[in-house]
Order: C-alpha cells, then structure tokens, then sequence
C-alpha cells in the first residue's frame, strides 16, 4: 500500500474513523455524517503515531526544507506536531483557537518571530474554516506560512475553494475517496454502501436534511 492507502487503513483499524452508513452520525455543525474522524486517537497507538510523524517529517523536507518553525493547530494537533517539530529538530509553536482569556492572552504559544518561514500541522480538514484561522493567526503575527500538512481530509469543495482563496497550500496523508477505497477493500463496508457515502461526500449539508 501506498502512504496514502496505508494512512486510511490505520485509521480504520484503531476505530478513528468509523463509517456507519445505515446509522449516521450528528456532527457538531447539525449535519448527519456516514463517517466520524477523531485522530486524537493515533497517539495511543505507537506504530500508527510513529508512521504519522515520520511522514510528516517527510513532506516537510520535500516540500519545506527550508522551513523555520512547525506549528500545530489546536487541540488535535498539538501532540503531533510537536512529534513532528522535534523529530526534525525545529522550533514547535501552536495556536489556539480562541486568545486564552487571562494573562497575555495570546493566540499563538511560543516563539515566533516576524519574517520566519511556519509549516502548519493539522490533523482533520472539514470545511478548512476553523484550519485557516489558524494560518490568519500567524499571518497577523508576522510569520510567513508556507503551506500546511493534514492527516486526512474530507476533500469538500468548499475546503478546496477556502484553501485557493486564503492562498495556502495544502497537502494531506490521506483522504476521503482513498479511505473507501480501503475500507471496501478490508470489508469495513460493503459495495451496497458506496452510493450513500459517494452523495454524502458530494453535498453533506443536503445529506442531512
């Protein structure tokens, strides 16, 4: 398998993606879902956390090599970006989502320094709303954000069309259609189910009503 295969399998295996179909799942926004993500999950499980961060690691040096800082976006992907960060022996910084309420309230955690070159990590791309703040963050407070790097993501339309409008590249370990592909493959669905998650993939937010 290919990494992009191998990723969609670990996350079938340890249950953080679950697909259930016939009995859908509520998201936080409202809408009903086939599928539910939580990579929070990877870091229990050594062997999986170990292939995420190792390659992460390797994008970075392809595609970043000259990359300044890693920062994560939190919560999800604190932990693993800074795996990532100290794996490649960089400086790591997070943002949170909201400024903490006492304090500096700051927004970003860390060092970062106006001018230096950031590689955001996130672990799951929705709509990619809550993904580009995170970049606007760092943006605001003089960092130059090259790209950014997800475990998976749903591929929605409206992710890609947020992504070219923000003007931020993005690149992930594994994705949607990938991930079906595996799960009929190792029998986690059956080919009566294809069409439901193939519509619910196109329009969610009409999936729901």
């Amino acid at each position: 398998m290919n990494r992009e295969e191998t990723i969609a399998n670990h996350l079938l295996q340890i249950k953080a993606i679950k697909l259930q179909p016939a009995n859908p799942f509520t998201w936080a926004s409202g809408w009903k879902s086939p599928i539910y993500c939580d990579n929070r999950k990877t870091l229990s499980f050594p062997v999986v956390r170990d292939y995420i961060k190792e390659q992460f690691a390797a994008l970075v040096k392809e595609k970043y090599a000259d990359a300044d800082v890693i920062a994560g976006v939190a919560t999800g992907a604190i932990a693993i970006g800074a795996l990532v960060a100290d794996l490649l022996g960089k400086p790591f910084i997070y943002i949170r989502s909201a400024p903490k309420g006492h304090g500096l309230e700051n927004l970003i955690e860390g060092v970062l320094e106006p001018g230096q070159k950031v590689v955001i990590i996130e672990d799951l791309i929705s709509t990619g709303g809550s993904s580009l703040k995170a970049v606007e963050a760092v943006r605001n407070a003089g960092g130059n954000v090259m790209g950014m790097l997800a475990i998976f993501s749903y591929g929605f339309n409206t992710a890609v069309e947020n992504f070219n409008a923000a003007d931020v590249k993005l690149d992930t370990l594994s994705n949607y259609e990938v991930l079906i592909k595996v799960a009929v493959d190792k029998g986690f669905v059956g080919n009566n189910e294809l069409d439901t998650l193939a519509a619910w993939r196109k329009d969610p937010a009409s999936w729901s009503v």
